[in-house]
């Protein structure tokens, strides 16, 4: 078969929804001014769905800065991937200044998270070594260790932060290591972005005794959020110096573009010489450098930040639960809302909290979650305030009163009538 008419035939897990979902649950435009209020199809919506935890995206401080790199340098500048022409004395000061806040000895710009990561994992591992992952990694990690199978290697995951599960994954690796003359590498999250909950680092870095293996923990969602000083997960459970390659995104807390790896002076040198999606790609430009300083600067300096996020995001969870709603195992700022219902029921509720209640917000439904839940997945953010809060829990306690009493049954609200 062609190959362009069997992409047309069969469209993908998410693509078969195409026809019904573009524009309004997939792809949907929300536009104006980044902030808790945007527009949604020339309506205000409170929106819950931006990975803006400190508030900076908007930050006028932030654009400021912003605005003049991009006079002082343009786009451009610095032409080229660091090993060849992109390296400049902004990306030493800002890897020196990751460094030193997530308390390790060297960090590694890089210029996207997942691609960044794929080629952690593709540098790292040989086909001797053992993989051992939590099963609810994110994509990029999953990417990686399929290219690690792709060479040959072999890898072994355990049931989400399952320590027994865990502990007989690595009895495994560590007996075929032993066969290879491999090693171990377990990779799991600080927070895990869907549901918040965090990941078990500290129960896992006990076993490193046992099997002597190597941890990679990415931390997107828990950099500049967990942690006393919101240097992370590893700080949050004071297991930092255990952590033996620390990852982190700046589309999150930092709210701009580009990542980093931080760990051993020595293995970061060899990843830096060795990530082919850094040294194939050309250097992060120097607005997002100079950008991320700010950013690593007001989040370390202005501790009001954390603070205001933290006060939203336990009155927003302590106000789902005393409402009787389901909020699974969070321990972070992202907070899912579980119901019980259909995926028509899913798409239903989604239309009438954002056309009847202005309220925007990620909907997750099967295969994501288990037939028959519906998780709606809020993430707050340092410039909402408590009267969004207190809205918020209103229009999801009638939303959740209708679904009860069969208001959402697909025959009664039309999802063919968005136009």
């Amino acid at each position: 078969m062609d190959i362009f008419e069997r992409l047309k035939q069969n469209r993908g897990a998410l693509g078969v929804w195409q026809k019904q979902a573009h524009g309004y649950f997939m792809f949907p435009k929300l536009e104006g001014e980044i902030a808790p209020r945007m527009k949604f199809r020339g309506k205000e919506v409170l929106t819950w769905s931006l990975n803006n935890y400190c508030g900076l995206a908007n930050n006028p401080e932030v654009r400021e800065t912003d605005a003049q790199a991009t006079k002082d340098w343009g786009l451009a500048y610095p032409m080229g991937a660091r090993m060849m022409s992109g390296q400049t004395k902004y990306h030493e000061e800002l890897e020196q200044k990751l460094a030193t806040y997530v308390k390790k000895p060297a960090t590694y710009l890089l210029n996207f998270g997942y691609q960044g990561m794929v080629s952690i994992i593709d540098s790292l591992v040989s086909r001797n070594d053992v993989i051992v992952y939590d099963s609810e990694c994110h994509a990029c990690i999953m990417d990686g260790i399929f290219l690690h199978k792709a060479k040959g290697g072999k890898s072994f995951v355990f049931q989400h932060n399952d320590m027994e599960k865990c502990d007989k994954m690595l009895s495994f690796a560590k007996k075929r290591t032993e066969e290879l003359g491999g090693g171990i590498l377990v990779i799991t999250e600080g927070v895990f972005g869907m549901a918040g909950d965090l990941g078990k680092i500290d129960e896992i870095v006990k076993l490193k005794s046992k099997y002597q293996f190597r941890l990679l923990v990415d931390d997107a969602h828990g950099f500049g959020t967990m942690g006393h000083d919101g240097s992370g997960c590893g700080t949050h459970f004071g297991v930092q110096d255990e952590i033996d390659l620390y990852f982190s995104t700046f589309a999150k807390a930092m709210a701009g573009i580009g990542a980093f790896i931080a760990g051993d002076e020595d293995v970061i040198s060899f990843l830096a010489y060795n990530l082919r999606s850094q040294i194939f790609a050309k250097s992060l430009p120097m607005p997002m450098v100079i950008g991320a300083l700010k950013r690593l600067d007001m989040i370390q300096t202005q501790p009001k930040l954390r603070e205001n996020l933290w006060t939203v995001v336990k009155a927003l969870q302590k106000g789902f639960v005393d409402a009787g709603f389901d909020i699974g195992n969070t321990e972070s700022p992202v907070t899912p809302v579980f119901l019980k219902g259909s995926e028509e029921q899913a798409a239903n509720i989604t239309l009438d909290l954002r056309e009847n209640y202005g309220l925007f917000c990620s909907i997750v439904i099967y295969p994501v979650v288990p037939k028959g839940v519906i998780m709606l997945r809020i993430i707050p953010t340092a410039v909402h305030t408590l009267d969004d809060v207190a809205y918020t829990i209103k229009a999801f306690s009638e939303v959740k009163e209708k679904l009860t009493k069969g208001a959402y049954a697909s025959d009664q609200i039309l999802i063919s009538q968005i136009k």
